[in-house]
């Protein structure tokens, strides 16, 4: 039987293979594209496009047209960190341990690069194979809600603009700016595999706890981390004045919280049949140190 390890790497292998493959057109705008792929192949865990993968195949659906939504994700995921990194928002030097897009080819190309990669996610998901048409429309649509106006972009707008101040606001702007990429994460999968909505609805709620879970843990990280370990600056968070879950709450209780949501999302998932590497992934990342 395959260990979690070894299934990990498995989905992050095919991540990686699929993501090398994009954006190497030899044209006049190549810098354009260097830029794109300076941060699309930077590497991190690629949880979320692993989590399509993961969804898909425990669901019994084929990985191909998974593998493409997945690739899709990762490219809006990756734009909404080098528009994250640039001075008008965090203005932050390191992503994930080397330079950020912007320090490397300037703020103008930085956000040309951003730009870019969310237009092409949409394309992949338009030609994405072995996925009806209808799948396809699905996926757009699941993609669009959570990094729209009232998805990520808004989450970024109220940690932008200091508007969460409660538990139940930061929670929000989590669900939004965290937990949406992660629900559509799970969407996707689900979609690719042609499930049910009380599946999808599962896996809604699982990726949601998984995502609140998540931003308290990187909340946390902030304040306890090794910066050469986590790979970006230490303590970012409060020379910036945000509002954080370890504001709020202190640490002690944090850690309660992360493992109060990894219990629900594990039980949000317990009928679903081939789940073990789910159950697996929400423990990891609840223990992560980067």
């Amino acid at each position: 039987m395959e260990t979690f390890q070894a299934q990990y790497d498995r989905y992050r292998a095919a991540v990686e293979e699929a993501l090398q493959g994009l954006f190497l057109r030899n044209k006049p705008y190549r810098r354009l594209q260097e830029a794109m792929r300076y941060s699309l192949l930077a590497g991190g865990k690629r949880v979320r496009p692993v989590m399509v993968l993961a969804f898909c195949e425990a669901l019994g659906g084929e990985t191909q047209g998974a593998l493409s939504l997945g690739a899709a994700l990762e490219c809006v995921h990756t734009y909404s960190l080098i528009h994250d990194d640039l001075p008008c928002m965090d203005d932050d030097d390191l992503r994930r341990g080397r330079p950020t897009c912007h320090k490397v080819y300037g703020e103008t190309m930085a956000v040309l690069a951003g730009d870019a990669l969310q237009a092409e996610a949409f394309r992949l998901i338009s030609i994405a194979p072995g996925l009806s048409a209808e799948q396809r429309i699905e996926a757009v649509h699941a993609l669009s809600a959570a990094c729209g106006g009232d998805g990520m972009v808004a989450g970024q707008v109220l940690d932008m603009d200091a508007l969460a101040h409660s538990e139940e606001e930061l929670r929000d702007l989590c669900l939004r700016k965290t937990g949406g990429l992660l629900a559509a994460a799970a969407d996707l999968g689900c979609i690719a595999a042609g499930a049910d909505g009380s599946v999808r609805r599962q896996a809604a709620s699982y990726a949601e706890h998984i995502g609140l879970a998540f931003q308290i843990r990187d909340d946390m990280l902030d304040v306890i981390a090794d910066q050469d370990e986590f790979g970006k600056p230490v303590g970012s968070d409060k020379e910036e004045g945000k509002r954080t879950f370890v504001d709020l709450l202190g640490l002690e209780r944090c850690g309660e919280l992360v493992a109060e949501e990894t219990r629900l999302a594990k039980e949000a998932i317990a009928d679903l049949q081939c789940n073990e590497f789910l159950l697996e992934l929400a423990d990891s990342l609840a223990d992560r140190r980067k």
